[in-house]
């Protein structure tokens, strides 16, 4: 007989095992598909090999005052900072839920002095130290477990988070650091121009005073100088504007030694800008895999909220001993305990667990169109800027040849004025074109260097800071559970 009752209560608690193991797993259902629907190769890209983002920053950009200049930012910036501090928060929540899986272990102690009928209405005191677990959550159904790959998700989508706030940064270092290059360029021309002006008025006026001219040609160059001054005051501006930028996006004042002196003609020894193929963003680009961990959060929200249709099952036990007499309290026979399992399941909700899972359904829709939008805004982005650098080298030859012809014109316009030929508005106009092609080509120039530091951004590029680093991101609790 004892042997039968043996073999049934192993029966029964191996299946009671089973039953737990094949329930633990998680309810969360299959996971969607996504489809942004992009075409498999760029439209605008004429270049082939691996992509630029596969390079870590330091191997890109190449003057070390650029790369000092960002790793000062990357060491300074706060919204970096903040990025971090957002790490820092999402793994304590994904801690908290990895001990929400373990039994709470508490001790007590208790003192009562009462007075009853039992007592005869004698009081008496009471005396209690028990140690226990408290309302320790059996997760027969997932729920606990699917919380915390939820709460690790959302862990991962802060720490890819922080990786595209890093290539946002890098980028925008890099062009304030480029703007700052070309609005003191820009500062150089107007201070030219001033130069010229005045000199051109100086002659007229001597013209104007020896009775040689009218007043008109004297007034015309005034408001060529006028003109050129103001110029020269807004781009002194400017340039204290690009300072005050670089300075916020490092965090701290720049060395004055690590700012441009000379117009920036080169921001990478790169030759071949290859972008690689759409799939690429994939991996590449920190915001799409962050939209990923976060669809993977949606799933197990919906496997968290399926579980919770289910009966809540919790254990509370605690063994300690008590007495009436404080000295008598840890002697023989002074033991107690409790055993009290329970179980909660309301039967009418008026539909409230129902309508969770609904709303959790509804908000993995919503997370897989984001994440969906994240992977063709990416291709958008990555396609603008091709699209810029397919025609960008046309455009700056076209620009230069436009300033070598506008800075002929001007000085044959202006020798014809001091040979009497022709009046001085006509060097008015040569030296206005000239002067706009000149600012023209600036502006070019600058486009090509933000063109390169943004297609190395939309790539993905700027997560690693050599090219042989490595970056990889764990697998999300979707991946995993595919697997299993």
């Amino acid at each position: 007989m004892q042997n039968i009752w043996s073999l049934t209560g192993r029966s029964i608690a191996v299946s009671t095992l089973a039953l737990a193991l094949a329930a633990c797993q998680s309810m969360r259902g299959p996971e969607p598909v996504a489809k942004p629907d992009i075409p498999n190769q760029f439209a605008s890209q004429n270049t082939a090999g691996s992509s630029v983002a596969e390079q870590g920053y330091k191997d890109y950009f190449s003057d070390p005052r650029l790369l000092k200049v960002i790793e000062m930012s990357l060491d300074n910036n706060r919204d970096l900072r903040t990025a971090a501090l957002n790490i820092q928060k999402a793994q304590l929540q994904y801690h908290v839920t990895e001990l929400d899986q373990l039994p709470t272990v508490g001790t007590q102690a208790d003192y009562a002095r009462a007075q009853t009928a039992s007592s005869n209405w004698k009081p008496y005191s009471a005396y209690q130290v028990s140690l226990g677990v408290t309302s320790y959550e059996l997760d027969f159904w997932g729920r606990v477990r699917s919380l915390k790959d939820a709460a690790l998700d959302s862990y991962l989508s802060t720490r890819a988070a922080k990786d595209s706030t890093q290539i946002s940064l890098i980028s925008q270092v890099a062009e304030a650091w480029v703007s700052y290059s070309y609005a003191n360029a820009n500062l150089h021309l107007a201070q030219q121009t001033l130069k010229a002006q005045q000199e051109s008025y100086n002659l007229n006026k001597k013209r104007f005073d020896v009775g040689i001219d009218s007043e008109v040609p004297l007034r015309q160059s005034q408001i060529s100088v006028e003109t050129a001054r103001s110029d020269v005051a807004n781009y002194q501006t400017k340039l204290e504007q690009a300072k005050n930028l670089l300075d916020l996006l490092v965090g701290k004042t720049v060395p004055a030694e690590l700012l441009p002196k000379d117009t920036v003609k080169q921001i990478t020894s790169q030759k071949v800008l290859a972008a690689g193929l759409p799939s690429d963003l994939l991996n590449n680009r920190p915001d799409i895999v962050s939209a990923e961990y976060q669809l993977s959060a949606a799933g197990a929200n919906i496997g968290a909220a399926k579980a919770a249709m289910f009966p809540t099952i919790s254990l509370t036990a605690n063994a300690g001993f008590a007495s009436y007499q404080l000295s008598d309290l840890f002697k023989s026979g002074s033991t107690v305990w409790q055993f009290a399992p329970s179980i909660n399941l309301p039967i009418f909700d008026w539909g409230t667990r129902k309508t969770n899972v609904k709303i959790s359904k509804v908000d993995q829709q919503l997370s897989l169109t984001t994440y969906e939008k994240t992977i063709q805004t990416a291709f958008r982005e990555v396609n603008d800027v091709l699209a810029t650098r397919a025609h960008i080298n046309e455009r700056l030859a076209a620009q230069r040849s436009l300033v070598q012809a506008t800075n002929k014109n001007y000085q044959l316009s202006t020798a014809r004025f001091r040979a009497g030929i022709d009046n001085y508005l006509t060097v008015l106009d040569a030296q206005r074109s000239n002067y706009a092609a000149a600012q023209g080509l600036l502006t070019l120039e600058q486009t090509n260097l933000n063109n390169q530091i943004e297609l190395y951004k939309t790539l993905g590029g700027g997560v690693k800071a050599n090219t042989s680093d490595q970056v990889q991101y764990p697998a999300s609790s979707a991946e995993r559970n595919q697997k299993k």
